[in-house]
């Protein structure tokens, strides 16, 4: 039986541009682009790891607003159970730390870069 994995991530915002991370070479999924965020802590509710995740991975602050969706995926090495959220960043600049390259993209590009499918039905909700 496969593990179940519950994420979070972040759909950072500034009008119609969406910030967008891509993952390292030797993470899993390489290079895969996705929604910064990561893993709920026990404990914690999935706003309270969204702040956490993203204060540890870019160094940042972000208000949350609106769930956006819940999607499920199987993958090889586990079942991950996503929850994304629109957020907007508070003051600082987000900084390069866990992911290869992080860019800002207009929301009707978001299908140009090679997400996670986890991601994927998150954009389908963004870009209607």
């Amino acid at each position: 039986m496969k593990k179940d994995i519950y994420v979070v991530g972040a759909v950072i915002y500034d009008k119609e541009w969406i910030l967008c991370a891509q993952r390292g070479q030797t993470k899993t999924l390489p290079l895969k682009w996705e929604f910064p965020g990561g893993k709920i802590e026990a404990g914690e509710t999935p706003e309270d790891a969204l702040q956490r995740e993203i204060r540890e991975e870019m160094k940042c602050g972000i208000s949350i607003e609106d769930r956006i969706e819940e999607t499920t995926h199987e993958y090889d090495f586990g079942i991950v159970h996503l929850t994304t959220f629109y957020c907007r960043l508070t003051g600082e600049e987000p900084r390069l730390t866990e992911h290869r390259t992080i860019k800002w993209v207009h929301k009707e590009n978001l299908y140009e870069l090679d997400w996670a499918p986890a991601d994927i039905p998150a954009i389908h909700k963004i870009t209607q």
